[in-house]
């Protein structure tokens, strides 16, 4: 009996979309994490820490217990917005509705929501149908292009066109190329690396801080968290400036145009700048003013070791109280007793012996 041979099934796209899986011609599965992963994994680690905080409270006694925790909330909130805005895609963001061409090869439409996010390090391009099952397919793309160190735009964008990705993310991805009349992508390319190196800087200054802040030098913490805030501001006021350089590229897709304007990470990084700012110079009006009361609120406090005292001309260190000798007391004389006084005084002063001459 002859053997039976097994061929292949055939290929069911629309039975690949409707279990949720990609069309044949973009190869590779869909991201269905619900947010970046670096992201994720920043937040997790200051909500991790936050907490561990939180559980040793109790052993914090009277008021200083709200103090502490209000210097560990606000100081966690800053290092997370730094880094987190970082790594960020929505410092320019864009969303339009319109009916728009699904592929080049095909003269059929599509009505979709098609957003553009543009970060430090790159755009991501998002394309979802409405409703999201049309043309017997599931439209849900989520598409990344990165111009980061080691990272080509021009080959990644190749890329995208061997996999045959829907045609309004071709578009948008080639506005951005180098190549482009567009300019986009010397301008944001340049506003990336440098606001993301600035802000760095910041996320340093704001260890600084912390460590200051955790010793008794309180005014040069308060220094370090005014530079902190200096410098997201100055990454914000480059990232403007960089990114005003060409005039503004016309993104037409389909019937409408995408606009575009700055998105949540631009505004949060202004946000906790002005609040870094405005707390380092309440650091440096209370040292000049009430110096005792900024050692209470971070716990510094001179009750606690009488032999240390507050010392502003040194940044409000605790010192010990060393005194000139123009300061000390004069010593007092020790009486002696009279055996011991006669003693030392025969020792000084030998008798001579009576001897008849």
């Amino acid at each position: 009996m002859e053997e039976q041979k097994h061929l292949p099934l055939p290929h069911n796209p629309t039975k690949m979309a409707a279990f949720g899986h990609t069309f044949p011609f973009y190869a590779g599965p869909k991201p269905t994490f619900p947010m970046d992963t670096t992201l994720a994994v920043i937040i997790t680690i200051f909500l991790t820490a936050l907490v561990t905080f939180i559980i040793i409270l109790p052993g914090i006694r009277g008021k200083m217990r709200l103090f502490w925790l209000l210097r560990v909330v606000t100081s966690l909130f800053i290092g997370a917005v730094i880094l987190a805005v970082n790594f960020s895609s929505e410092w320019s963001v864009g969303l339009v509705s319109t009916n728009t061409s699904y592929k080049a090869s095909s003269s059929q439409w599509i009505s979709a929501d098609v957003g553009l996010q543009i970060g430090l390090r790159g755009v991501n391009i998002t394309l979802t149908g409405t409703p999201v099952q049309q043309l017997h397919e599931t439209i849900n793309y989520n598409e990344e292009f990165t111009w980061q160190l080691g990272e080509n735009y021009a080959e990644e964008y190749a890329r995208a066109l061997e996999k045959g990705l829907p045609d309004p993310v071709l578009y948008l991805a080639e506005k951005f190329t180098p190549n482009s009349p567009c300019g986009l992508h010397g301008q944001y390319r340049l506003a990336g690396h440098y606001t993301s190196a600035i802000l760095w800087v910041a996320f340093l200054c704001w260890l600084l801080a912390n460590v200051m802040l955790s010793m008794p030098v309180l005014v040069y913490g308060g220094h370090m968290l005014l530079a902190t805030g200096i410098f997201q501001l100055l990454g914000l006021l480059f990232f403007s400036m960089a990114t005003s350089l060409t005039p503004p590229c016309p993104l037409r897709l389909g019937t409408a145009t995408l606009p575009t304007h700055r998105g949540p990470a631009f505004w949060i990084t202004l946000t906790t700048g002005l609040l870094c700012v405005l707390l380092g110079l309440a650091m440096g009006v209370a040292h000049r003013m009430h110096p005792h009361r900024l050692k209470v609120f971070f716990n510094h406090s001179v009750g606690e070791n009488p032999g240390l005292e507050w010392n502003p001309e040194e940044g409000g260190l605790l010192s010990p109280s060393y005194q000139s000798t123009a300061e000390s007391p004069e010593p007092q004389d020790i009486p002696l007793s009279e055996a011991s006084s006669k003693a030392c005084c025969e020792e000084e002063h030998p008798s001579v012996p009576d001897h008849a001459l």
